[in-house]
């Protein structure tokens, strides 16, 4: 999957998962394929590592993986994804995530080009989670 701007939110993604992807926000809720963002040049992924090993599956060339839970504003903006991606779809998955937060937040990864500064991914840092949502949209 390419992304060059949209939002969105996967309950899983095969091989090469973010293939030069050049913005936008991938969300993924389930298991990830190898290769992951392979040529990744801009945007960011948010990943569920429920396994413990998706650092394994991840294209290291150009791509660095950090954890949301020490990341406080993307953790809140994670949760914001996932709590409309429930209220549009109904997802059953997206409930059970946010039914047990604190064990499931720490389990997700932030995937971004290793040139982006992890501060500038959402805008300026003071942002709400409200405003970031509407930003989002």
């Amino acid at each position: 999957m390419r992304n060059s701007g949209a939002i969105t939110v996967v309950e899983g993604i095969g091989d090469n998962g973010c293939e030069y992807m050049t913005g936008g926000i991938v969300c993924v809720l389930g298991k990830t394929g190898v290769n992951f963002g392979a040529g990744m040049t801009g945007g960011f992924a948010y990943v569920l590592d429920e396994d413990g090993d998706f650092r394994k599956r991840v294209n290291p060339e150009l791509v660095e993986v950090l954890d949301v839970d020490s990341l406080a504003i993307h953790e809140e903006h994670l949760r914001g994804l996932i709590t409309e991606h429930v209220q549009l779809t109904g997802s059953q998955r997206g409930e059970e995530i946010l039914a047990n937060w604190p064990a499931f937040s720490a389990k997700f990864a932030l995937v971004k080009p290793k040139s982006s500064d992890v501060k500038a991914l959402l805008g300026h840092r003071s942002r709400s989670a409200a405003e970031l949502r509407v930003q989002a949209q």
